[in-house]
C-alpha cells in the first residue's frame, strides 16, 4: 500500500524522477501514434490526378470499357485493341500514378499486336476511396480480367500483367490464383502491402523516429483488418511454376530492389532478373524510357507470343 501511495504522491526524489519518466514516456507514445496515424491517413490517401484523353484523336484507337467491382463501385478502363484473339496485356499503375502515365508504354506493345488495357485503382486518376498497397487492388484486377475475358475479340485465357510497386503486388497476389495470367513483369514489388508502408514512411523523413514506422503498419493494418490473416505473397510463389516472370529491380529505390530480389529468389522457374539505375517508369527520361520499353516488350514477346487465334 505504502508502495502505491508514493508512487500516487510521490515524495522521493526517485519516485518523482520515474513518475516524471512514465508521465513523458506516456505522452511521446501518444504522440508518436497520432503522428502515425496521420501519416497512413495521408498515404491511404494520395492527391489524385486526373486529365481527360480525346479518344476520337489518340493514337491507338482505344475504347472505353466499364467494369463493376464489388464493394468499390464502378471502373472505365481504355482498350487498346491489337491482333484479333491475341493475349491481352494489363498495365497495373504505381502508387501515385495513373493509367494515363503509361500510355508510351501501351503504344510499344500494340504496336506489337498486343491487346492492351490500362485502368486505375482506388484513389488514383478518378477514383475516389483508399489504396490498400494491393489488398482490393487485386481484386479490380480480377474484375477487369473477368470483364476483358467475356469478349470476342481476345484470347479469354491468356492475359500478361506488368505492374510497378503497387501495381506489381496486385498482379502478383492476382496471378497466384489465375490460370489467366500467362506471364507476368513484376517491378519493384513488395511481399507485404505493409512494407510499402514503411517505404511510404521512410519517404517523409519521420522514419528515423523511434517506433514510428511499427505505429504506422500497426494503423494501416487497423484499417485492412479483414485481411489480418492474409499470408505474405512469398508463402503462394509456387503457384506459379511454369509461369513466366520478369523481376525488375531499381538503384535508386534501394528497399524495394531488395524486396523484389527476395521473391526473385524465392519464386520458381521460369524467372528473369533485371537491374536497371532509375525506377518509376513514368517518371524516366525519353532515352530510358525507351530503352526499359524494349526490355518489357521483348520478354512477352518471348514469353507470350501474339499470336491471334479462333474467337467466340
Amino acid at each position: 500500500m505504502s508502495i502505491l501511495f508514493e508512487l500516487r504522491y510521490p515524495t522521493k526524489w526517485y519516485t518523482k524522477v520515474f513518475t516524471a519518466v512514465v508521465a513523458i514516456a506516456f505522452f511521446v507514445g501518444l504522440a508518436t501514434l497520432a503522428i502515425a496515424g496521420f501519416l497512413v491517413y495521408r498515404i491511404v490517401k494520395p492527391q489524385r490526378t486526373s486529365s481527360e484523353i480525346n479518344m476520337a484523336t489518340f493514337p491507338g484507337r482505344p475504347d472505353s470499357v466499364q467494369f463493376t467491382v464489388a464493394g468499390l463501385g464502378a471502373r472505365e478502363g481504355l482498350f487498346f485493341p491489337g491482333l484479333r484473339g491475341a493475349p491481352t496485356i494489363i498495365l497495373c499503375h504505381g502508387y501515385e500514378s495513373s493509367k494515363n502515365e503509361l500510355l508510351t508504354l501501351v503504344s510499344a506493345l500494340q504496336d506489337h499486336q498486343y491487346n492492351v488495357f490500362v485502368f486505375d485503382f482506388a484513389a488514383h486518376g478518378a477514383n475516389p476511396g483508399m489504396t490498400t498497397f494491393g489488398y482490393k487492388e487485386a481484386e479490380e484486377l480480377r474484375a477487369a480480367i473477368d470483364t476483358l475475358a467475356s469478349r470476342n475479340d481476345v484470347d479469354p485465357t491468356s492475359f500478361g500483367l506488368w505492374g510497378y510497386n503497387l501495381g506489381a503486388y496486385a498482379a502478383l497476389r492476382e496471378a497466384e490464383t489465375d490460370k489467366r495470367v500467362r506471364a507476368l513483369v513484376l517491378d519493384s514489388v513488395y511481399d507485404e502491402p505493409k512494407q510499402m508502408v514503411k517505404v511510404e514512411v521512410g519517404n517523409t523523413g519521420l522514419g528515423a523516429f523511434p517506433f514510428m514506422v511499427r505505429s504506422a503498419e500497426l494503423s494501416f493494418d487497423w484499417l485492412n483488418y479483414q485481411h489480418k490473416q492474409d499470408p505474405p505473397l512469398s508463402k503462394r510463389l509456387n503457384a506459379l511454376s511454369g509461369v513466366p516472370k520478369l523481376f525488375i529491380e531499381a538503384g535508386d529505390e534501394p528497399e524495394l530492389a531488395e524486396l523484389t530480389r527476395q521473391l526473385y529468389v524465392k519464386s520458381p522457374e521460369p524467372k528473369e532478373q533485371a537491374m536497371i539505375p532509375h525506377g518509376n517508369f513514368a517518371g524516366l527520361g525519353e532515352e530510358d524510357k525507351r530503352t526499359y520499353e524494349n526490355r518489357v516488350v521483348s520478354f512477352f514477346l518471348l514469353r507470350l507470343p501474339a499470336t491471334g487465334g479462333p474467337v467466340r
